[in-house]
């Protein structure tokens, strides 16, 4: 079965994070109200998929600027991968939901630290 993720196209430096669950009460087991961690300007989640990168300019000789390039664009790929629990910053994310799932697209510059578990 495809995940939804696997019909969004990420451009450039873009990353679809899947925001983790949040924990209801605190460790002395008071209750939190609904929206309270939200809005707390550092978030967790989860990669899902990343953009292609930062693309590299083609060069050209000088004086053939008229004639069509034939080469693929070149990126400079982005640090985190599928899986990555990702720690960013919410004052930079783009919340949407689709068919019911909630994802976050954030820029590259807004991620703070990756979490990898290589296993």
């Amino acid at each position: 079965m495809k995940k939804h993720s696997d019909k969004f196209i990420l451009i450039g430096d873009r990353i679809l994070i899947t925001q983790k669950k949040h924990a209801k009460t605190t460790k002395s087991g008071l209750f939190l109200p609904p929206g309270v961690k939200e809005k707390e300007n550092i978030q967790f989640g989860y990669v899902e998929k990343v953009g292609p990168g930062y693309p590299i300019p083609i060069p050209r000789e000088p004086d053939e600027e008229w004639k069509p390039s034939k080469e693929e664009a070149a990126y400079i790929p982005l640090q985190p991968k599928a899986g990555d629990l990702a720690i960013y910053l919410q004052d930079n994310a783009f919340e949407f939901e689709y068919e019911g799932l909630k994802y976050i697209i954030v820029s590259q510059h807004s991620v703070l630290m990756l979490i990898r578990d290589e296993d």
